[in-house]
């Protein structure tokens, strides 16, 4: 019993380590959308979670694959749906009130913290040492190799960007909370395709608004393919597979994999160079995700009462 549980707490860990290279590449195939077509953020982020829960929904529908039919399941989606167009629409406001590097910092390093805070109020499990440690220097490195805010955007901005930052790193814990527990006849693929074609649906007015036209050539199809493909479709489908596993508390951890590899990729594709604290940075944050994935087999170990117990308000 005990070996195929750290089988499947190890196969927990390599989902959810290829989610966060995956949303790596989030950024940079964002980047090179608003470029060739001059979309705003949030209508980037509209076209990512459309095409990447289409592809999926399309996927299911082509293998036959039977709909939920449980309620429980569908609350299961509807939270998805909802806590999927807070998180991308809180974030890109963020960003347009103050900054990328406000944004990303609160956002991906407040995550962990929360979802610490969540397991710990609902005795999922205790906040040790180890893990406030390990915490910490995550929120070292990702602070070194995102870097501290300027005030570029004023007292004001700053704010309205600290609380929509905010917003979305609590969303997103939440995601990874209640997606730890799992439903029966309910799976990971099906979650992400339904819930973020809804979580679209409902970000699609304030893109309409910004504006969603653009020229559809061949560089611009296949660049909103891949975002939705990438980092979007196979990549939470990763994630929510993995949570079950490993737990949310790792799981948000190595999320942080997500600034590190978009990190990279800028550096070698659009020619963005790291600079000494960025280094450093990326060094601790590489030291965080290790000592992340050593804690998490007794995760993987912990009984799925407590797990379905603290879970029973989804």
């Amino acid at each position: 019993m005990s070996s195929s549980v750290s089988s499947a707490g190890r196969s927990g860990l390599v989902h959810l380590v290829g989610a966060g290279i995956l949303w790596g590449t989030g950024g940079l195939l964002g980047t090179l959308l608003h470029r060739a077509t001059g979309l705003s953020p949030v209508a980037v982020a509209t076209c990512r979670l459309a095409v990447g829960g289409l592809l999926l929904v399309l996927l299911l529908a082509g293998t036959r694959r039977p709909w939920p039919r449980d309620p429980l399941a569908w609350r299961r989606i509807g939270a998805v749906a909802g806590l999927a167009a807070v998180f991308q629409g809180a974030y890109f406001g963020a960003v347009t009130a103050s900054s990328v590097s406000l944004a990303t910092l609160l956002t991906i390093g407040m995550s962990p913290v929360v979802v610490a805070v969540l397991e710990h109020c609902t005795g999922r499990r205790a906040v040790d040492r180890r893990r406030a440690a390990t915490i910490g220097i995550a929120l070292c490195g990702l602070a070194l190799l995102v870097g501290v805010p300027t005030g570029h955007a004023g007292a004001g901005g700053l704010l309205a960007g600290a609380a929509l930052a905010s917003t979305a790193a609590a969303a997103f814990a939440t995601v990874t909370v209640i997606n730890a527990a799992p439903i029966p006849g309910l799976d990971a693929m099906t979650t992400t395709g339904l819930g973020f074609t809804g979580g679209a649906l409902l970000l699609a007015p304030l893109a309409v608004t910004s504006g969603v036209a653009f020229d559809l050539t061949p560089r611009s199809v296949a660049l909103v393919l891949l975002l939705g493909l990438a980092p979007t479709a196979v990549a939470y489908t990763l994630y929510f597979r993995g949570l079950a596993a490993a737990g949310p508390g790792i799981a948000a951890v190595l999320a942080l994999l997500e600034p590190l590899t978009g990190a990279v990729l800028a550096a070698v594709v659009l020619g963005e160079r790291l600079t000494a604290s960025g280094l450093a940075g990326a060094a601790l944050l590489i030291a965080a995700v290790l000592l992340a994935a050593t804690q998490a087999r007794p995760a993987a170990q912990a009984p799925d009462a407590a797990s379905g117990r603290c879970l029973s308000h989804d």
